[in-house]
């Protein structure tokens, strides 16, 4: 597909999903408010962004005001909707959940509205970062020249559809991401990255451009077969515990936006025991014990590329 006609679907699409959240938020408005909770969390700071976070305080909103925050908040897509001194580098997180009483008309209506939702945001996101075929330093421009102002990590965050749960309660989790990946794919992916000629801060083009290319040649050196894992540490993050009584049940969902809960009380649901989410404290944290992995060595600091291969 040509640049101007993805450039075009990119707009349509986005264009859509900003008009299906506008409904979304008509259709909720008028149902039931069984209870509702969401926490605001302490925003982040231009320039702040990569600070290690040791300590998270949580302000809770409960009822009319929950709900108004949530539905603000599904909406909250531009640099423009913070405040001036808040970073843009990192999406706005509430977690929380709304209990809304529907029939069954009102459910199927949601149900749908919400499904597309997150099939326009799937959508836009693999326009963005698969159809364009350009590496990530390069997405910024091709995203900001269009839809100025756009956090796409906002506008890829799926909205999570619980259905009759028994309670919904919240919590904590430090994770890393991992991910098996081939010497070829990191290549390809660096020779992109070389091939951009862009500046990166810190560095300017001349500095970027060398520090690529010690990049190549290191994984160039690498064994076809060699074990290759990216293993990025991710920043604490609030998340939610769904308990289904019939089933015994528990299922996990993360937590950035309100989750939106249907309670069918007209089939015998209840309204569902609504948790607190509590002030986050790293020194607090107890981690399972997990046996010790196999030793690997950073490759590539700034991918967080690991290999098993010796030095």
């Amino acid at each position: 597909m040509d640049k101007y006609s993805l450039i075009g679907r990119m707009n349509a699409c986005f264009a859509e999903l900003e008009q299906a959240l506008a409904t979304l938020h008509q259709q909720i408005l008028p149902l039931p408010l069984l209870a509702a909770r969401v926490f605001t969390l302490p925003e982040i700071e231009k320039g702040k962004e990569h600070v290690a976070v040791e300590q998270i305080n949580v302000e809770q909103h409960v009822g009319q005001a929950a709900r108004e925050l949530a539905l603000e908040h599904y909406q909250r897509l531009f640099i423009h909707h913070n405040q001036p001194h808040v970073s843009s580098k990192a999406a706005v997180r509430l977690p929380g959940v709304l209990c809304l009483a529907v029939d069954n008309a009102e459910y199927l209506a949601l149900q749908q509205q919400i499904a597309q939702i997150n099939r326009l945001k799937a959508e836009l996101e693999q326009i963005i970062t698969v159809e364009s075929g350009l590496a990530p330093e390069q997405r910024f421009d091709f995203v900001h020249t269009r839809l100025h102002g756009l956090i796409t990590l906002s506008a890829y965050r799926s909205l999570i559809l619980l259905t009759n749960p028994d309670s919904v309660r919240f919590g904590w989790a430090n994770k890393h991401i991992i991910k098996n990946v081939k010497r070829d794919d990191i290549l390809t992916q660096l020779e992109k990255s070389q091939k951009a000629g862009r500046a990166v801060p810190p560095f300017d083009r001349e500095q970027w451009a060398e520090l690529v290319s010690r990049e190549i040649d290191d994984v160039s050196r690498l064994p076809q077969n060699a074990q290759l894992k990216i293993k990025r540490p991710v920043k604490v993050q609030p998340i939610a515990r769904a308990w289904y009584q019939p089933q015994q049940k528990q299922v996990q969902h993360p937590c950035p936006l309100p989750l939106i809960a249907l309670c069918q009380l007209e089939a015998g649901a209840k309204v569902p025991k609504i948790g607190e989410l509590l002030n986050y404290d790293a020194a607090t944290v107890k981690h399972k014990y997990k046996p010790d992995a196999q030793p690997l060595r950073l490759l590539v600091k700034r991918l967080h590329l690991y290999t098993n291969v010796p030095d």
